[in-house]
């Protein structure tokens, strides 16, 4: 098989293609094609199809997370390589070819899969609160090696209000250091920078323009490392960010017409899902609506039909047209207008909002939340305050950095629904002859690797 390279290249569009100086020059020596987005056009249900050609209603990964039905509780970013319920891109190429091996660098549900090599960001969190930055890999002693090679894996600078390109470049070098070692046949390298700053002010290129060259430059050194290495590089993105300006709290509604629960603890508000007859899991521009009783399927789809900036809600049979019939997924399917986002708050006032809401946790919130890539602007002297929290976790005492706004207007990019024009549509760029048509599936991709490596 043909070596060949996937740069995931989160948020990039042929309108910010345009605007790089190394990434344009090399897309002009090939084909360059839009992805026609799956919906949700989000990270993990497109990475799915990517990998297996199948859509949400196959595989089953209809979101970033979703309610677990028995266990009555919302997960998100899970990790394992068995939630996706359909066989992945290196299991059909080893069908092919017994000889091939592939690296998987930072793509979704990477632990425990059947990937030869793997790398994936896995924090530990020791009983007295803190979260210590590390990853999961295979072979396991590729954990110790590359971050004694590399550093620690920032993952302070992967996700919050403190991230930068130097998650993006870890990755990058992570990638080279598993190619001099092992070799893989396809290598599936993620690089997330353009995510963070596009979520924060959408399309405004005066603001965005550093970071467009950061990956720029990161994405130069990449190609020409593997094509010295006679690799066949691909360039591709899972979405486009579009610039939104109203936020939209569907759990809040849910509350305020009585459908939804909540259980108090020590004066915060916890969301019960399982006590609520309907509560919304919010996912960027998508949210899964669960009714617990479906006697208030009508009502509550009523109520979200009404709500400016719900564009379209989804049951039964509309779920199956746009490939979302999963047991995972809500009874009902709330899609935003393209200016428009959904947060998971479900509180009525700030002071009862659980203490997580005001950190970064990923986990812990039931719903995305883009808001963790501001501090609350309402501090005074946030530096000062980040220090103290600092010094705390240094004297090992126990301490909450909650120093995250709750102000869901400042969230300016968002994506999920279906971009309004092909210049805010995903890409995917080769220098191979395999395409032939400007406009691709997502569900092509699967098949156009396979056509690479052979």
């Amino acid at each position: 098989m043909k070596k060949t390279v996937v740069l995931n290249v989160v948020g990039l569009t042929p309108n910010l293609l345009d605007r790089t100086t190394f990434l344009s020059k090399w897309a002009a020596l090939g084909q360059v094609a839009t992805i026609n987005p799956i919906l949700p056009a989000v990270t993990c249900s497109v990475q799915a199809t990517y990998l297996t050609g199948k859509l949400p209603d196959e595989h089953g990964i209809v979101a970033n997370g979703w309610y677990f039905r028995d266990e009555c509780e919302v997960k998100f970013w899970r990790q394992s390589n068995k939630l996706i319920q359909a066989p992945k891109i290196w299991d059909l190429a080893k069908e092919i070819d017994p000889s091939f091996t592939c690296a998987n660098l930072f793509w979704w549900y990477n632990m425990y899969s059947s990937v030869d090599y793997a790398i994936a960001p896995r924090p530990m969190y020791p009983a007295d609160g803190r979260k210590i930055p590390d990853i999961y890999t295979k072979p396991v002693e590729v954990r110790s090696q590359i971050q004694a090679n590399l550093g620690q894996f920032p993952l302070f600078n992967f996700w919050g209000p403190n991230t930068s390109i130097a998650s993006t470049q870890w990755i990058a070098d992570s990638a080279k250091w598993m190619e001099e070692r092992y070799n893989p046949t396809l290598t599936l390298v993620y690089l997330p920078h353009l995510d963070y700053c596009l979520q924060r002010y959408g399309t405004d290129f005066e603001k965005i323009g550093k970071d467009l060259a950061e990956i720029d430059s990161i994405c130069a050194d990449l190609i020409n490392y593997y094509e010295g290495r006679n690799a066949q590089v691909i360039v591709l993105s899972e979405y486009g960010i579009t610039n939104v300006s109203k936020p939209v709290h569907l759990n809040r509604l849910l509350r305020e017409n009585g459908l939804l629960s909540v259980r108090e603890e020590m004066g915060r508000e916890l969301l019960d899902a399982g006590a609520s007859i309907a509560f919304a899991v919010a996912d960027h521009q998508i949210a899964h609506v669960y009714v617990n009783d479906s006697a208030y399927i009508g009502k509550v789809r009523d109520l979200l039909e009404a709500t400016d900036g719900v564009a379209k809600v989804l049951e039964g049979d509309e779920k199956q047209t746009y490939h979302l019939n999963n047991k995972r997924s809500g009874e009902l399917i709330a899609i935003a207008s393209s200016d428009a986002w959904f947060t998971y708050y479900y509180w009525l006032d700030d002071r009862c909002a659980p203490d997580f809401a005001r950190t970064v946790d990923i986990h812990r919130k039931p719903g995305y939340d883009p808001v963790e890539l501001f501090i609350d602007p309402k501090i005074q002297f946030p530096k000062l305050k980040i220090a103290s929290k600092l010094l705390k976790k240094q004297l090992s005492f126990r301490y909450l950095m909650d120093v995250i706004a709750l102000d869901a207007t400042l969230v300016k990019g968002s994506h999920g629904c279906f971009p309004i024009s092909s210049q805010e549509s995903p890409i995917y760029i080769t220098k191979t002859d395999l395409l032939n048509s400007s406009t691709i599936e997502a569900t092509d991709i699967c098949s156009l690797i396979l056509q690479h490596l052979q």
